[in-house]
């Protein structure tokens, strides 16, 4: 029996055309063409100012902390089920990150629990749209607002994402994106910083190129800086998953819809929510069992295995692994947020690759509910 793999992107002749171009084609002074085609194209498509592509995610929020000026001394607000990535580079630049609840429902940074975690050193705050879905960055944004804080959406794994009409990514002082393989939108590995504020821009452009200015071609470097690009290569994928974003987006959302049809009614199980004036992408179709069928997500996850279905955990708190546990603030941060530890043990994402059909699909809802109905209470 073939294995279900719990990702993978969708390529068509388009990306194959675009990068074959890139390759034969962007050197020497046309080494740019495809960078500047991509970031225009993802600023439109956001309806934001700037857009500037990075090999990944974490060099985005590691140039944005560094943008805005945080240091040492500083505090930044993330949320504690997150991928490490959101939190490492608050390290990078010698801040201290604060762990905060997440939201029951949408599983994303709980409003209420961002204002707790607040203090005077209080500088920034990383919102996750976890798995697609968005936190209430309307209530999180007037709270950062009223006290100086800056927001630094991570838009990760939110391709496509909405909220009272606007897209992900577009509902901070800067927004931060994933094209890693697993991806909704790929380059295989990537990322992107978009912001309205030209000021942000301006000084990201010029750490992620070794603290050269824009445009400089006398390598008169002004300080010490890094060096975070994407290659020609990238941003033509890129580019031409972007074009196609609409159908690959309303495929993630077809597929999610069969999950739903088929494992929708089952009680003891939660899957992905979809609040009110909000579009969810589902980049990670997750279930959540009830404690009480005593199925931890390790044991549903090998049980799928055996099945010949791949999955992945629901993220585990960060307060909680080895990276954290020992850090100051873990300990509080475990006993703070009770939401985070009801759920995480008993979350796993299934199979989401844009290869999936309604066929393989249903053949991964069939083992679940073979396996749940193995562990009932």
């Amino acid at each position: 029996m073939t294995r279900i793999p719990v990702s993978g992107p969708w390529i068509t002749s388009k990306e194959i055309a675009y990068v074959t171009d890139a390759v034969t084609n962007a050197w020497f002074e046309s080494h740019a063409m495809y960078h500047e085609r991509f970031e225009r194209a993802f600023a439109e498509y956001l309806g934001v100012k700037h857009a500037v592509t990075l090999p990944s995610c974490t060099s985005g929020i590691h140039l944005a902390l560094a943008a805005l000026g945080i240091g040492p001394g500083d505090e930044v607000v993330v949320p504690d089920a997150t991928w490490i990535a959101s939190a490492a580079p608050i390290h990078y630049v010698g801040a201290t990150p604060v762990f905060a609840d997440i939201d029951r429902d949408s599983w994303c940074l709980s409003a209420e629990s961002f204002e707790q975690v607040i203090t005077p050193r209080t500088k920034a705050v990383i919102p996750v749209d976890l798995y697609g879905n968005m936190p209430d960055l309307v209530a999180i944004r007037r709270i950062a607002q009223a006290r100086g804080i800056a927001v630094i959406e991570d838009a990760a794994e939110a391709h496509g994402s909405e909220l009272g009409g606007r897209k992900a990514g577009s509902l901070g002082d800067v927004g931060v994106f994933s094209f890693h393989g697993s991806k909704t939108l790929t380059t295989g590995e990537g990322g992107m910083l978009v912001t309205d504020r030209t000021d942000l821009f301006e000084r990201v452009s010029c750490l992620r190129d070794h603290g050269r200015s824009p445009g400089d071609r006398f390598f008169f470097n002004r300080e010490v800086a890094f060096k975070y690009k994407m290659s020609s290569m990238q941003a033509a994928l890129g580019l031409a998953q972007l074009e196609r974003i609409d159908e690959i987006v309303e495929r993630k959302r077809q597929i999610f819809a069969w999950y739903r049809a088929r494992l929708g009614e089952i009680g003891d199980l939660t899957l992905n929510s979809e609040a009110p004036g909000t579009k969810n992408s589902y980049w990670m179709v997750t279930l959540v069992v009830n404690p009480q069928r005593k199925l931890p997500k390790r044991a549903f996850m090998e049980a799928l295995s055996e099945r010949g279905i791949d999955s992945r955990p629901f993220f585990h708190p960060l307060s909680s692994i080895p990276a954290y546990a020992d850090t100051p603030g873990a300990k509080a941060a475990a006993a703070r947020n009770t939401v985070s530890y009801a759920i995480t043990p008993w979350g796993i994402n299934v199979p989401s690759g844009l290869n999936l059909d309604e066929a393989l699909v249903d053949r991964v809802c069939k083992a679940v509910v073979e396996i749940l109905d193995a562990h009932r209470s």
